[in-house]
Order: C-alpha cells, then sequence, then structure tokens
C-alpha cells in the first residue's frame, strides 16, 4: 500500500531557467490545497544538506509568477555527490518530516533525486533547463524565455552588422545541444547555425560562405555558433583574416538565464507543478514530469535518463538550406 504523503519540499537545483518560479508556485499552492504542509529547501541540495528549509504558505508564492530566477536559490553540491552526503540528506528530510521532494532542475538534478529516492525519500521531478537537453520530455521550462531572449539581442546584433557590413558571430548556451542556438539561426534569419552535434569542424566552409555572400552582394553576415562548438572569438579573428571582411564575436552567455518568463514558460511550469503533486499524493515516486505530443505525462526516473535525443535530420536540411 502506497505511504501517505504529509509533508513535501520542493527545491531547485543547477542552472536557474525563468519559470522556475511559476513552478514553484504551482507545487506550494497544489500541495496547500490538498492538505499538505509543503517546506521550501532553499539552494537545491547543498541547502538540504544544511538544513535550509522553511515553511511555505500560499502568500510566500505571491507575485511571484512573472520573476525570472528561483525564489528557494539554486546551488551545487559536491557534499551530496558522495553517498555519505545523500545519506545525510535522507535523515534531515525525516528529521524536518519530509516524505516527499519535488526537485526542478535539469538531468544533474534528477540523477541527485534519484539518489535521494534510494535513501527512502519519494521523489518527483520537474524539467527546469533553458537547453531543451533533456530526451523524455518535448518542453523544458524555461527554453522559451530564453529563446526569446536571444532572438532579440541577435536582431539588435544585426542591425549594428548591417549598418557596419560585418560578419557576426553570436554565441549562444548550449553545451551538448544545439536547440537554442537552431531556434534562434531560424528565427533570425542567421546565414549559418552550427550545432554541437552536426558541426564538422570545417570552418573553411564557413570562410567560403562569407565570401560567397558578399560576393553576392550581401553587406552583412550572421553565423549563430552554440556554446558546446564554442570558441566563437578565435573563429571570428581567423574569418577577418581570410575573407578580409570585419568579423565581431558576441557571446550572449548568462544574458539568456535570466528575465520574466514568457507565457508558455509560465504555463507549463504550472501544469508540470501541480502534476508532480499529483504524483505524489497518488503514492508515486522516482518519476519525471514530462510533456509528450501536448500531453503532460510522466516516466520512471532511470527509464527517463535512459532516453536518447537527436536533432532531427529534418533540422539538419534546414541549417543546409539556408546556408546561403
Amino acid at each position: 500500500m502506497a505511504k501517505t504523503i504529509k509533508t513535501i519540499g520542493v527545491l531547485t537545483s543547477g542552472g536557474d531557467a525563468p519559470g522556475m518560479n511559476a513552478a514553484i508556485r504551482a507545487v506550494v499552492r497544489s500541495g496547500l490545497a490538498q492538505g499538505l504542509t509543503v517546506k521550501g529547501i532553499q539552494r537545491g541540495y547543498a541547502g538540504l544538506l544544511n538544513g535550509e528549509i522553511r515553511d511555505m504558505k500560499s502568500h510566500d508564492v505571491s507575485e511571484i509568477i512573472q520573476r525570472g530566477g528561483t525564489i528557494l536559490y539554486t546551488a551545487r553540491s559536491q557534499e551530496f555527490i558522495q553517498e555519505q552526503g545523500q545519506v545525510k540528506a535522507a535523515e534531515i528530510c525525516r528529521e524536518h518530516g519530509i516524505d516527499a521532494v519535488v526537485v526542478i532542475g535539469g538531468d544533474g538534478s534528477f540523477r541527485g533525486a534519484i539518489a535521494l529516492a534510494r535513501q527512502g525519500v519519494n521523489t518527483v521531478g520537474i524539467p527546469g533547463t533553458i537547453d531543451l537537453d533533456i530526451s523524455c520530455t518535448d518542453y523544458t521550462i524555461g527554453f522559451d524565455t530564453a529563446v526569446n531572449t536571444a532572438m532579440e539581442a541577435i536582431d539588435k546584433i544585426r542591425d549594428t552588422s548591417s549598418s557596419h557590413e560585418r560578419c557576426s558571430i553570436v554565441e549562444v548556451m548550449g553545451r551538448s545541444a544545439g536547440y537554442i542556438a537552431f531556434h534562434c539561426g531560424i528565427a533570425t534569419g542567421a546565414e549559418n547555425i552550427l550545432l554541437p552535434e552536426i558541426y564538422d569542424g570545417d570552418e573553411q566552409a564557413l570562410i567560403n560562405q562569407v565570401i560567397a555572400t558578399r560576393k553576392a552582394g550581401k553587406k552583412h553576415h550572421i553565423i549563430i555558433n552554440a556554446e558546446g562548438v564554442g570558441h566563437s572569438s578565435s573563429m571570428a579573428k581567423r574569418i577577418e583574416a581570410a575573407t578580409g571582411v570585419e568579423t565581431r564575436a558576441t557571446i550572449l552567455g548568462y544574458l539568456q538565464r535570466g528575465g520574466s518568463p514568457t507565457c508558455r514558460d509560465r504555463v507549463m511550469a504550472t501544469m508540470m507543478g501541480i502534476k508532480a503533486v499529483d504524483i505524489l499524493v497518488a503514492g508515486g515516486s522516482n518519476r519525471v514530469v514530462a510533456s509528450k505530443n501536448d500531453a503532460i505525462v510522466d516516466f520512471d526516473f532511470e527509464e527517463a535518463l535512459a532516453m536518447k535525443k537527436d536533432i532531427p535530420s529534418e533540422w539538419m536540411r534546414m541549417t543546409k538550406l539556408l546556408a546561403r
């Protein structure tokens, strides 16, 4: 028989993502509405190990749905990676009467949730990462806001690139996943999109492309470069030396993590937060909430993390078609 859940904790871990506050709000208010006690765990697993835990009431999550970042803060913890730290974390949960924890974060945060579940604490994960790189879900909280933030910045860079007749390399986030780069590249009409999954390192092809577009009468050139490809500044110097076209690199960096979440991020985060509480109330554990085919569903953590997510071949064709 499923263990009755009376108290749940909620934490955010890893990189922050716009919409995390909307998810926290949904977890708190949905939990309270179902008769649960809800506790906020500050600074992720590091804060859990330090006992940074407080009761959450409905008014604690008022006026936060529109705010970027996370009101619970986030941090990384080397101590929690070790089994001794995981045992300690579970003991602290029991000391505070926490039966279950909702973890909002990326795949590293989810591995921490699995470790906590192995220590007897029920866990549910909500995918919160701007990179859209969690394989089990079609959508992750923060992606839409990050893409729109980057798109607006690239539009502004294009204005000055056109005015100075430059080539501009704009580096966006995505260490191992090119989803932000692809969407921004398509949305801004970039001449080239470099994705870590498919970029072959053929810089000469880029140089030839810049030369060809200049000969065709185009006065500026935009290259969207994913963080996983990187080396934007040195790449800009080499392209300028080879083409004679003034080339500048702009690294957008943490700009993409901030800002008020878009409507889509607020709505998706809210739906996922409510689903997480429903899973725990129904006796579920070791589950991750996901969006599949426009439905909010859930998967076993181990199954979810074993899934693979590749850039569709059609996307590769599209990047080649537009590189002209």
